[in-house]
């Protein structure tokens, strides 16, 4: 069953999303919060998979607190402001929910995070689901040649030179990934397998030259001299 928690300044909805969350055996709601800090100390000891989240609160935005948070969280946005929409699948939200929401509009949220959860607890270290397209696409780890990073989101370039897009970080597709993928600047993660040459500057992978960032340097250079037979 999904975990789930609510974030919302004000009581009201939050109440009504309860109210809905017991009409479902798909999610457990396990609590509900009107401040973001609280949210953020509860998600700090507590294994959460889903947050709803209202983006227009008085002290941080539901935007900004996602974007805040470290590891890796399904998220359905709720508001009462239409215009935020764009924002919100732009941080590859499951869903965006518009208030005041019926029941049936929720249940059908609540199928689409069903269906990733899905997608992602039956996924493997042969393969990674990520959010692009509006749709969720699978890639194979061995059809990964490099992944770069931008301001707000990634490109991961495959081995037969096609390019997928998602709005995720490092740090959380770095999770998603087997332990043969290094950090080499912190624009760039790439599979040390697939290096064909390097120097102490530089790293080759097919007709991509990655530059090597002075903070991974070290690592880096040994890791790549383990790989020397």
């Amino acid at each position: 069953m999904i975990k789930a928690i609510a974030i919302d300044d004000e009581p009201m909805p939050l109440n009504i999303l309860q109210r809905y969350a017991q009409d479902t055996d798909q999610i457990e709601l396990v609590k509900t919060f009107t401040s973001t800090q609280a949210a953020r100390n509860f998600l700090t000891e507590n294994k959460i998979d889903l947050l709803f989240l209202d983006i227009n609160m008085p002290a941080q935005s539901g935007l900004d607190f996602f974007k805040s948070l470290s590891d890796s969280y399904m998220v359905i946005f709720t508001t009462a402001h239409a215009e935020y929409a764009v924002d919100g699948f732009n941080l590859n939200a499951i869903d965006y929910l518009l208030k005041p929401y019926s029941l049936d509009r929720f249940k059908q949220a609540i199928t689409k995070a069903g269906e990733f959860y899905q997608f992602r607890k039956g996924n493997n270290t042969n393969e990674i689901f990520v959010k692009a397209d509006y749709g969720i696409t699978k890639i194979p780890v061995e059809e990964i040649m490099l992944i770069e990073a931008y301001t707000d989101y990634l490109k991961i370039h495959r081995t037969d030179k096609k390019m997928v897009i998602t709005r995720m970080t490092m740090n959380n597709i770095t999770k998603l990934l087997p332990n043969n993928f290094v950090r080499v600047h912190r624009s760039y993660l790439i599979p040390i397998s697939k290096v064909s040459q390097w120097s102490s500057r530089e790293i080759i992978l097919g007709e991509h030259k990655i530059p090597i960032g002075k903070t991974y340097h070290k690592e880096v250079q040994e890791l790549l001299k383990k790989t020397i037979v």
